[in-house]
């Protein structure tokens, strides 16, 4: 499940993307809406968690950008401007759901559970590359319909490189979405689970490679149509 988080203040994004990741999210972070929108344009999330007072403005202007152009991403809009006029303003915006600050994690999480349990979320939770398909609110990857075991990391990898098939991932974002901070890292652990997956896919005829520049980054490419 991959989650923007568009807030400015370091202490809240600190915790928030320490606490989406123990629960095996993948957090991009925007400090702006400048930076909110050119994540939004380029990356299909799962959920943008928005703050409403950012340093280039209102967040609900950033909410009513992406349904003039009819992007659907549930919204759910964190702010300390939590009076019911407020409120009101956030979910006439196309806000899906407002949450006044400050709040439980669990309440959060609950909150953004209910909003991908709805029917336009759903549609938007299965990603497809060659004969693979990654459903991510389960954490699932089939190929042509039967269930490719993987480990839970390799799961992580196998998402942060199917959300920009054809493109290549840096190590930095790849190391980001699967490990935690808090992890004990060696130097080649990415590359081991990389390798790992590269075959079973391979193994699997999943229509898919995974290619490399040392150094650099990886890259999913099709070699099958779906």
């Amino acid at each position: 499940m991959r989650i923007l988080l568009v807030e400015d203040e370091p202490e809240m994004v600190s915790a928030l993307r320490a606490a989406l990741k123990r629960h095996d999210m993948v957090v991009d972070h925007a400090a702006s809406l400048g930076e909110a929108d050119d994540f939004a344009l380029e990356e299909n999330y799962d959920a943008i968690l928005l703050d409403r007072q950012l340093p280039d403005g209102d967040g609900l202007s950033l909410v009513r950008r992406l349904r003039t152009r009819k992007d659907g991403t549930p919204v759910l809009v964190l702010t300390a401007r939590g009076d019911i006029p407020d409120r009101v303003a956030g979910l006439d915006s196309g806000a899906d759901d407002y949450l006044a600050k400050p709040f439980a994690f669990e309440e959060l999480l609950a909150r953004l559970r209910a909003l991908l349990r709805r029917p336009s979320a759903v549609q938007a939770q299965t990603i497809r590359a060659g004969h693979l398909a990654f459903d991510v609110g389960h954490r699932e990857a089939t190929i042509r319909g039967e269930p490719l075991a993987l480990p839970r990391r390799e799961l992580l990898v196998l998402e942060a490189l199917m959300r920009r098939t054809g493109r290549m991932v840096q190590r930095a974002v790849l190391m980001e979405a699967v490990f935690g901070l808090d992890d004990e890292i060696q130097s080649n652990a990415l590359d081991t689970h990389v390798s790992r997956l590269r075959k079973k896919l391979a193994d699997a005829e999943g229509g898919v490679t995974i290619n490399g520049i040392r150094g650099v980054g990886y890259l999913l490419r099709e070699t099958a149509n779906p």
